[in-house]
């Protein structure tokens, strides 16, 4: 997907896949981590979502990165913060309390950047990219994250001739081809969904499974 498409789906409110409340399944697996208080998480094409929130409610400081200046802007404004902003070569970033939000390219975050991150949460980011970008996703962003992260990873999986994405479908192959063996990849939960997603019922989908993966870097 072009940059163009994400500012566009923003600009008109087509954002369904934003969702008003911290996903069940992060809830659930994200204490399999055992990360320490003060951490800081790194959540990957965050829009504004509500998990954020969730995360610092652990104790958790947040790293995010999106390409909307308006989803990182309207995250502030619903909390009721005013962030501080100071430009980069990576983008504008957006700082208040524990969250500090990336405007810019999550392929072009550096090691530097990434460096004490000790989680990657990510619910919605490889889902969104077609094939080509979820390589190069892989072999950047992941890839750029410091030995010792631990990560929490959720996917669809569904019958991909049957609906166009975005969201795709990323099967288990797939994830283990893009992460490891710079990952330690293990699969956590795979749940049926489809009876919860009316949506891609309607489009004429007949399987849908989610899929929740812990990942530790080598």
């Amino acid at each position: 997907m072009e940059p163009d498409f994400w500012h566009e789906r923003w600009q008109d409110g087509r954002i369904g896949f934003h969702q008003a409340q911290p996903l069940p399944l992060l809830c659930k697996h994200w204490p399999a981590l055992s990360l320490a208080a003060g951490s800081r998480v790194f959540v990957p094409l965050c829009g504004k979502s509500v998990d954020m929130a969730w995360l610092a409610g652990q104790g958790h400081r947040v790293l995010g990165v999106e390409l909307s200046g308006l989803a990182v802007q309207q995250f502030f404004d619903e909390r009721g913060l005013s962030p501080s902003k100071r430009d980069t070569r990576l983008g504008t970033h957006y700082s208040a309390g524990p969250y500090e939000l990336i405007c810019g390219d999550a392929f072009a975050l550096d090691e530097a950047t990434l460096a004490d991150c000790a989680a990657v949460y990510d619910r919605a980011a490889l889902i969104a990219l077609p094939p080509p970008l979820r390589e190069r996703y892989a072999a950047t962003t992941w890839q750029r994250l410091p030995a010792g992260c631990e990560g929490l990873l959720i996917t669809l999986e569904y019958p991909q001739a049957q609906k166009a994405g975005p969201p795709f479908s990323v099967e288990e192959a797939e994830v283990r081809g893009l992460l490891e063996p710079g990952w330690a990849v293990s699969v956590r939960e795979r749940r049926d969904i489809l009876a919860d997603e009316p949506r891609f019922a309607e489009a004429g989908v007949t399987s849908l499974h989610t899929t929740v993966y812990t990942l530790s870097r080598r």
